[in-house]
C-alpha cells in the first residue's frame, strides 16, 4: 500500500513539474524573475513592427508599447521574429509572453485571451479610383468591382461579410494584393487604416485611403495565454486602458507614422484611435 501511495505521490509531483513551466511563465512574478518580456516581432510591418537589417534594431509602435510594458515591469524586452498567424501560436505555446497589434475577433478569442483595447483601427479601401471614395460598403458590394485582400487576415473576414457579391482576389501576402491593385487587376485593396496609410506612401499607384460607410471600427488588443493568471491579465488590461485613455498609445502610433510623412491631419474625419 505504501508503495502505491508513493507512486501516486511521485506521479503527482512529476505532473506538477511538467505543468509548472507553462503556468509560471504567464505571471508578473515569472516575467520579473526571468528578467525579460518576450513578444513576437514581424519584419516589414510598418508602422507596427520592422527590423533594421543592418543593426538588428526593431522599430514600430507595437515595439514602443512593449518597451513601456517591460519598463513598467522592470525587465528587458526580447523580440522573437515571427509572423501574424504564428504570433498567436507563439502565445499559445508559451514561446512569447504576449502579442501586440492583434485584431480582436471571435475566432481568435477561442485560442488566446484578450486585453482591453490598446487602440481602435478601421477597415478601409485603398484605391487609385476616385469614384469609389464616396461609396458605402453596400454600394461596393457589387460584382462589377474587384478587390484584393491577403488571405486569412482580419480584413479577409470583413470582405467576406461586407463584400460577398464583389469579385475578390485573395493572395498569400499583402505585397501580392498591392501589386494586383497597382497593375489594374483589382479596383482596390481591403485593409486597415494604419496599413493603408503606409501603403499610400510606399507603393506608387496604389491610390488613396477611402473609408466606406458605415465606419467599421475594430479594437486592437494584446493577446495573452489563457493559462496565465488573473493578476497578469488584469495588469496588461490596466496598462492598455490607461495608456489608451491618456493618449500615450496614440502618440506612439503617430510617431511611428512620421517617417512616412503621415500626421494626424492625414486621418479621415471622424476617425479616432480611442474608439
Amino acid at each position: 500500500m505504501k508503495k502505491i501511495i508513493s507512486a501516486i505521490f511521485a506521479a503527482g509531483l512529476g505532473l506538477a513539474a511538467f505543468q509548472s513551466p507553462v503556468q509560471a511563465q504567464d505571471s508578473i512574478e515569472a516575467v520579473r524573475s526571468r528578467g525579460v518580456l518576450r513578444i513576437p516581432g514581424i519584419i516589414n510591418e510598418d508602422p507596427y513592427f520592422n527590423k533594421d537589417p543592418r543593426t538588428g534594431e526593431w522599430r514600430g509602435f507595437a515595439i514602443e508599447m512593449a518597451r513601456d510594458i517591460a519598463k513598467t515591469l522592470g525587465v528587458k524586452l526580447e523580440v522573437v521574429e515571427s509572423s501574424w498567424p504564428n504570433s498567436i501560436l507563439d502565445v499559445q505555446s508559451g514561446k512569447v509572453d504576449l502579442a501586440l497589434g492583434v485584431t480582436a475577433t471571435p475566432q481568435r478569442a477561442m485560442s488566446v485571451a484578450f486585453s482591453a483595447p490598446t487602440y481602435f483601427n478601421s477597415f478601409v479601401i485603398v484605391s487609385p479610383k476616385p469614384e469609389l471614395s464616396k461609396l458605402s460598403w453596400a454600394e461596393l458590394n457589387d460584382p462589377k468591382y474587384t478587390f484584393a485582400v491577403d488571405l486569412g487576415s482580419s480584413q479577409d473576414l470583413i470582405a467576406q461579410q461586407y463584400l460577398p457579391k464583389a469579385k475578390m482576389l485573395r493572395f498569400k501576402t499583402r505585397d501580392e494584393a498591392i501589386v494586383a491593385v497597382v497593375s489594374g487587376k483589382a479596383d482596390g485593396l481591403v485593409n486597415t487604416m494604419l496599413n493603408g496609410l503606409v501603403m499610400t506612401k510606399k507603393a506608387n499607384g496604389i491610390g488613396k485611403v477611402m473609408v466606406p460607410s458605415p465606419v467599421l471600427s475594430t479594437p486592437s488588443v494584446v493577446a495573452l495565454n489563457w493559462k496565465g493568471d488573473e493578476k497578469w491579465r488584469s495588469f496588461i488590461s490596466a496598462w492598455a486602458e490607461y495608456n489608451r485613455r491618456i493618449g500615450n498609445n496614440q502618440t506612439w502610433i503617430v510617431n511611428s507614422l512620421a517617417p512616412f510623412g503621415i500626421t494626424l491631419d492625414d486621418m479621415p474625419e471622424g476617425f479616432g484611435f480611442g474608439g
